[in-house]
């Protein structure tokens, strides 16, 4: 028996999603619906990023100084607004990576802990 779609997708862990935006922008400026789109795309539809958490995503992120937004035209011909990172955006990017690392590093240890040495 299949499982609802909805049911596979994740909750991102708080702070991720700053660093999901930041990752998604370095391969080039996007508009809101389409970071939207390459987040759910690149987890294989595991991770949504609701409307409600992105736009003061960006906003929030636009106000650090890690984006910066302009006003363009989408394929759908609609205007919308474009984020591009910043140098201090892919600064903090490879901050936000290194903070991943040791996150992950740190989980799998208590999930998987070493056996215990016999002395």
């Amino acid at each position: 028996m299949s499982k609802n779609p909805d049911e596979r997708r994740l909750e991102l862990l708080q702070g991720t999603l700053d660093m999901l935006i930041l990752r998604t922008l370095q391969w080039g400026p996007q508009h809101g619906h389409g970071i939207g789109q390459a987040i759910r795309a690149q987890s294989d539809d595991l991770l949504k990023v609701e409307t409600g958490s992105l736009y003061p995503a960006l906003h929030r992120l636009e106000k650090r100084g890690w984006l910066k937004a302009e006003w363009g035209v989408s394929q759908a011909n609609q205007r919308a607004k474009y984020y591009r990172l910043t140098a201090a955006g892919k600064a903090q990017l490879s901050r936000e990576r290194d903070r991943w690392s040791q996150l992950v590093d740190a989980i799998g240890r208590v999930m998987n802990p070493a056996p215990a040495s016999k002395e």
